[in-house]
């Protein structure tokens, strides 16, 4: 991971990671009519990502202000660098559970899905995490009827181990990967 104008970032091929601190994601989520990026942003944000729609925001911020050490598993901007464009954002749900347990969502805005760039984040996000030691299990959850996301998992041969009922979301199926499979096929 490498800092760039005051932003953590996590590289792939094609893409920065970018770690909303913790002000500018409460700003997000309490004002996003005038959030601007900082002047030292090496990026824009002309599809207002998180700020025409707040995502993960309303569950991330209230942590966030319990805990700003938390931020660190939460809420990044998907940049693709050829464009210096925001055209998504990714996050843990929190930080690992008592179990090593991880769990991940992203949205990609739709001009940029079917791309590769979902795929691409999240092994990016799932490489970082896996050097934490604390982490030993990732998980990833998806609706059936979501099948973009069913063949983006598809990809990472993650199991799926059970399904839930999301509050908001109904049924999902549940994935998950020890973290040294993960590795083991993904490197």
């Amino acid at each position: 991971m490498s800092e760039v104008n005051n932003y953590e970032l996590i590289h792939t091929d094609r893409l920065d990671l970018v770690l909303i601190p913790v002000p500018d994601l409460i700003q997000l989520f309490e004002d996003p009519d005038r959030y601007q990026l900082p002047p030292s942003a090496t990026f824009k944000n002309p599809h207002q990502v998180l700020v025409k729609n707040s995502g993960p925001l309303r569950w991330r911020v209230p942590q966030v202000k319990v805990n700003p050490e938390l931020n660190k598993w939460f809420v990044r901007f998907i940049v693709l660098r050829e464009l210096q464009e925001i055209i998504g954002s990714i996050s843990f749900h929190g930080a690992p559970d008592a179990a090593g347990m991880i769990e991940i969502g992203l949205g990609i805005e739709p001009a940029f899905q079917n791309q590769g760039f979902a795929t691409e984040a999240l092994a990016g996000m799932w490489t970082w995490v896996c050097t934490e030691p604390e982490v030993q299990t990732l998980r990833y959850t998806v609706s059936p009827d979501n099948l973009p996301s069913q063949r983006i998992i598809a990809k990472f041969g993650f199991p799926k181990v059970g399904q839930q009922i999301d509050d908001e979301d109904g049924p999902e199926d549940i994935y998950e990967s020890a973290k040294a499979d993960f590795l083991a096929q993904n490197r």
